[in-house]
């Protein structure tokens, strides 16, 4: 677990004799020169991130028409000035220690890939769609076979990247361009016939292939890739789960006890972002079951309420007893299960 100190606290340690006077101060210039190795809820990280979710969404989805008519040689070569000053960047900040921002910024410049492969491709004439399929955002929103060249780029450049600049947030968007690849891989094969129900089938399936790889690659590796393998694996899987609609009863039962599942791996892994997803399928479920019964009733708002209150003190409960509820889980596990799941993280 990460503490953090004060001179407060090193001072009280100098009159309990665990320091040698002068030796806090010595300590605590020391920590404040140390760069911050992870991310953490601080105003600066959230900074990091925000930005670097708005650069990705305006040169992403939010690409308008406009930039199409500037011509694909303009479009390659804004493309190339962005991938190369984000990746200048990165290097430069890392070599100073700012880790966070480093990272952050290779994540950007991978996310912008897929936009000059899309330019090379126009210009050298490759470009497998029409005219009307071919707008940059379409990417983002639409399954198609065409898109599978930038996505096997990004997938390349981004391990490039991540030699560089080793920081987790890299993985996120490798692991978006292979949602999208498995996506358009599987409507290359299946062509028209491909639906809505078959991209929820590929998109769970891909979710859960993304959580075992990531459940091995989680506490074998110094910095925390992890976290954002099992987020994008929880969003491809979580998500074609909860559209999936059922007729029957013993469907949504089933999605309730899935949701729990999830909530007991995050006791089991101590991943709080899996008790986020699981606690949110169950509380949709809790609130189908109470519209069913309650729906014309005034008892309706308070029962969601209720549901709402429950949730909170789920989250509560789970923050307070994590450690011991997750030994006497573990303890229950046979030996050989227990040796493939990865190590506490505090």
């Amino acid at each position: 677990m990460t503490e953090r100190f004060d001179a407060k606290d090193l001072a009280r340690a100098v009159e309990a004799g665990v320091l040698n006077p002068g030796q806090d101060q010595a300590l605590l210039a020391f920590l404040k020169r140390q760069p911050a190795q992870q991310a953490s809820f601080q105003l600066a990280h959230v900074a990091f991130y925000f930005g670097a979710l708005l650069i990705m969404a305006a040169m992403g989805w939010l690409l308008s028409e406009a930039w199409m008519r500037v011509g694909d040689t303009a479009l390659l070569l804004i493309a190339l000035l962005y991938i190369g000053a984000l990746t200048l960047g990165g290097l430069l900040l890392q070599r100073r220690g700012q880790f966070i921002p480093a990272g952050v910024l290779g994540a950007v410049a991978v996310s912008i890939v897929p936009l000059a492969v899309f330019a090379i491709e126009r210009l050298t004439g490759v470009w497998p769609l029409d005219d009307s399929q071919g707008d940059y955002h379409n990417y983002y929103t639409y399954v198609q076979g065409g898109w599978l060249l930038m996505e096997a780029a990004t997938v390349l450049v981004g391990l490039l990247m991540l030699r560089l600049i080793p920081f987790p947030f890299i993985v996120m968007p490798i692991a978006l361009a292979l949602w999208f690849m498995s996506m358009d891989l599987t409507e290359w094969v299946h062509g028209n016939e491909f639906g809505w129900e078959q991209r929820q089938q590929v998109s769970l399936w891909f979710g859960v292939a993304l959580l075992l790889v990531f459940l091995g690659i989680d506490g074998r590796t110094r910095k925390d890739y992890a976290f954002w393998g099992y987020l994008a694996g929880l969003l491809a899987f979580w998500g074609a789960l909860t559209s999936m609609n059922s007729d029957n009863e013993f469907g949504k039962a089933m999605y309730c006890l899935i949701n729990l599942g999830l909530m007991a791996l995050a006791v089991l892994l101590r991943r709080p972002m899996f008790m986020v997803f699981g606690a949110l399928g169950v509380a949709a479920y809790l609130g189908y079951l109470s519209y069913d019964v309650f729906a014309d009733s005034l008892l309706f708002p308070v029962v969601l309420t209720l549901i709402g209150l429950g949730v909170i003190a789920l989250g509560l409960l789970y923050q307070k007893y994590r450690e011991p509820l997750s030994a006497r889980l573990r303890a229950l596990l046979p030996d050989g299960l227990l040796r493939a799941l990865p190590g506490l993280r505090r």
